[in-house]
């Protein structure tokens, strides 16, 4: 057991345990440095990861992969969080227990990390449940606010069932198949109910962690209640860990021949029922809720195919990238605003707030996938690899639903653009202003140097 080939994730855990003791230990008004060590423990991990990026095998008894997708998780995972950080400082100011958000986001972002290197189904349990248990305390940190502890609540419940379900599940693979390690499981899961049975609670499991249909209905409430950072931690984080995940779990299983239309359809029915049911929200986090789970779908595409197509890990790495960034920039426009989240209140804002607005507009046009943004070169890959699948009626689907989430966009970005102005808004500043520029940033260079960054995720192979 090399503890060094966990290097990324203890820097990250001991960073989490120093950003607690200093939470107990310094007066509020100080609690902002406790931002500066989370984020400095995050960048310290992400350097390690890129020191042991190449490697490609598994560590500790089998249970935990270094391969491509670790890798990727061990830099995408800490970048995403230290943005959400940057929105934190100010939104948490008057929070007595502000220190102790950081220290729970980084539990979390941990749970995220040891989720997308799971090379053994405990390892998996381990790593849902961390980031599950924390993401309640991240979603319910407004507590005196009856919205954000309902989201909180319900998020609760369809976890704890959610999570019940990927127990259960485990317990019936590992009864039928006598192993729980991924290496000794792959094409050893025998063909039977009780096996099949238990794989189908486990991908529940994961589907919870990526806002899928059926256990979808936690993603605009959580959106709409939490504080916007875990807001945003939680629509994106744990999706990115989930995805990779549960690539890792399909590349296991039996049925070849059913899985990748069983997937077809779940991704079908969440990116259409998330652009449906964004087109009628009339509260921006609602409607980035809704999003948020269209996207999701998109991202399905590519585990409907997984190992069909060479490409499908790449074009699932590479979308998620870009949906998590622009993400990002999404709810860093709400963070900069304070929270105004009504439709109403964008109105007119080009006039006051057109660098806000300049970046609201990029990040959605990157979710609809209008050339030559990263978004569009994104679903491009998750495209092609469908068609190269054979699943040409998926692709169609999820042409139709792209063109349709661009009437929900427009319902936002037009006012804001074309109506007469409502006043000057006040803004929020500071690190959260530097966190949404620094997404911005970051999709801007993903378009850019969209060619080396493919040709290195083209490299991103598991064990």
């Amino acid at each position: 057991m090399p503890i060094g080939d966990l290097a990324p994730e203890l820097a990250v855990l001991l960073t989490a345990v120093a950003v607690l003791l200093a939470a107990m230990a310094l007066p509020q008004r100080r609690h902002g440095w406790c931002a500066a060590l989370a984020a400095i423990g995050l960048v310290a991990a992400m350097t390690i990861a890129v020191g042991q990026a190449g490697a490609r095998h598994l560590t500790f008894s089998g249970t935990y992969a270094l391969d491509g997708g670790t890798t990727w998780a061990r830099l995408a995972i800490p970048g995403l969080t230290i943005l959400c950080i940057g929105m934190s400082p100010r939104w948490f100011a008057t929070d007595r227990r502000h220190g102790e958000f950081y220290a729970m986001l980084l539990f979390s972002a941990l749970g995220a990390m040891a989720m997308a290197g799971a090379a053994d189904l405990m390892q998996l349990v381990m790593g849902v449940l961390l980031s599950s248990v924390t993401g309640y305390v991240l979603v319910g940190y407004h507590r005196e606010w009856e919205i954000s502890l309902e989201a909180a609540m319900k998020y609760f419940l369809l976890g704890a069932l959610a999570n019940a379900l990927l127990v259960i599940g485990v317990a019936l693979v590992m009864g039928m198949a006598g192993s729980t390690d991924y290496a000794a499981l792959s094409g050893a899961i025998p063909d039977n109910a009780m096996a099949l049975t238990g794989l189908t609670l486990i991908l529940m499991g994961l589907f919870f962690k990526l806002g899928a249909a059926p256990v979808h209905a936690w993603v605009p409430d959580v959106a709409e209640g939490a504080p916007v950072p875990a807001a945003v931690f939680v629509t994106v984080v744990p999706k990115l860990a989930g995805a990779v995940a549960l690539y890792r779990l399909v590349m296991l299983a039996p049925g070849a021949d059913a899985l990748p239309l069983l997937f077809a359809l779940v991704a079908a029915a969440t990116m259409t029922l998330g652009n449906l049911c964004a087109l009628w929200q009339d509260d921006v986090r609602r409607l980035l809720g809704w999003s948020s789970l269209s996207q999701t779908g998109y991202a399905l595409m590519a585990v409907a195919v997984a190992g069909v197509v060479p490409e499908a890990l790449p074009a699932l790495l590479a979308f998620m990238s870009v949906y998590g960034i622009a993400n990002v920039i999404a709810f860093a426009a709400v963070a900069e605003l304070r929270g105004r989240t009504a439709l109403s209140d964008y109105r007119g804002l080009m006039r006051t707030q057109p660098g806000l607005v300049a970046a609201l507009t990029l990040a959605f046009l990157s979710f609809v996938g209008i050339p030559p943004l990263a978004g569009f070169l994104g679903k491009f890959a998750l495209f092609t690899a469908t068609l190269d699948a054979g699943l040409g009626w998926l692709a169609v689907v999820a042409v139709a639903n792209t063109v349709l989430s661009l009437a929900y966009y427009l319902r936002v970005i037009g006012p804001a653009v074309f109506a007469p102005s409502e006043g000057a808004v006040e803004t929020l500043g500071g690190s959260a202003r530097a966190s949404l520029w620094g997404a911005l940033a970051l999709l801007l260079a993903a378009t850019v140097l969209w060619a080396p960054a493919w040709s290195a995720l083209a490299t991103a192979l598991l064990p």
